[in-house]
């Protein structure tokens, strides 16, 4: 017992050194539009990342309807949404996200922001097009935007699921000791935040600076309350199993315009978001393997991911029925002559 002990004063004193582990939260370059292409055919959707919420359109809509209710991360699909002081018309149709090809990282994030123009202090969110699901099983998808089963029998559930790896969500995260940002300046002196969002939903606004610089620069975060030695940390057990390990997920960048700065157009590019946290819960090799006796995290977990496509689902259900009942007339139908007429 005693020798157990010295070896776990051991191993919690040298893991200092190797506390914290590095990850890509969101890597926008992955996220350029692969598939489902337009009348003009330019593809649409990002294949890595696509969603089809049709399952949850109900059973008023026919096959062709639900045929196209697919969404994904795909650059051009992320949304900007203004403060409520700055939400006009001139200024909604003026604020988007396009695809901008870099020379050093191949495709990245561009964002166009319009801010007043007035002095008073405006912010706007760059987000993604829904709130990118932690329990998405992964899976091949198909030209057409469809899943399927993985080639390799995994259900994507108790493993790595579809958004991570670079595609919005990191998993098994304790502290976070500091986040950085990939960021292109144009010399705009406004503020840049990013937005984390952690397995309870709680949001974390974090500050990263100023971007009055040109070109590309990496502005980084510190965790001011992390602690760095082991020995002046709060130390707990808690039960390894069948707890799931916490996990965050990106909900996008936050701009802040002061009023004293000039407003109008505002232009940037973003390539990544990476942090550096703590493990919530170490990897080791057990002798049981409780989850495939057990199976209560994939049920726990199963029962998540349906409450997070309902929850997608709706809004984009919803987004889908306006784009049906919009006018697609560009002209009025020229008035027929008396002659017309008599004919």
């Amino acid at each position: 017992m005693k020798r157990l002990f010295v070896l776990v004063t051991i191993a919690l004193l040298t893991a200092g050194a190797v506390f914290a582990d590095e990850a890509v939260l969101i890597d926008f370059s992955k996220l350029a539009a692969d598939i489902i292409p337009d009348a003009n055919d330019t593809p649409t959707q990002n294949r890595a990342t696509v969603m089809d919420f049709s399952t949850v359109a109900g059973n008023s809509f026919t096959d062709e309807q639900k045929a196209v209710m697919k969404t994904s991360l795909a650059i051009g699909q992320w949304e900007i949404e203004l403060a409520s002081s700055s939400r006009n018309v001139g200024n909604q149709v003026r604020s988007f996200t396009r695809e901008a090809p870099s020379k050093q990282w191949n495709t990245v994030l561009g964002v166009r922001i319009h801010f007043p123009v007035e002095s008073y202090s405006s912010w706007a969110k760059v987000k993604p097009p829904f709130d990118i699901p932690a329990f998405e099983p992964a899976a091949d998808v198909d030209d057409d935007g469809n899943a399927q089963e993985p080639a390799d029998g995994s259900n994507g559930i108790t493993g790595p699921s579809r958004f991570e790896d670079g595609f919005g969500v990191v998993k098994n995260v304790g502290t976070i000791k500091s986040l950085a940002v990939n960021v292109y300046g144009l010399n705009f002196p406004h503020k840049l935040s990013a937005i984390l969002i952690d397995n309870q939903g709680n949001q974390k606004i974090i500050s990263l600076g100023h971007l009055n610089f040109d070109g590309w620069a990496e502005l980084r975060w510190d965790n001011p309350q992390y602690v760095q030695e082991v020995r002046n940390r709060d130390l707990r057990l808690y039960p390894l199993y069948p707890f799931s390990t916490p996990f965050v997920k990106f909900g996008g960048f936050l701009i802040q315009r002061d009023g004293s700065e000039a407003g109008g157009d505002f232009i940037a590019y973003f390539k990544d978001v990476k942090i550096i946290y703590d493990k919530a819960v170490l990897d080791t090799e057990r002798d049981i393997e409780d989850e495939s006796l057990w199976n209560i995290i994939r049920d726990r977990e199963t029962a998540k991911k349906v409450a997070e496509m309902g929850r997608f689902g709706q809004n984009q259900v919803l987004r889908y029925l306006d784009s049906q009942k919009q006018a697609t007339e560009s002209a009025f139908t020229p008035t027929a002559t008396n002659d017309e007429q008599t004919n």
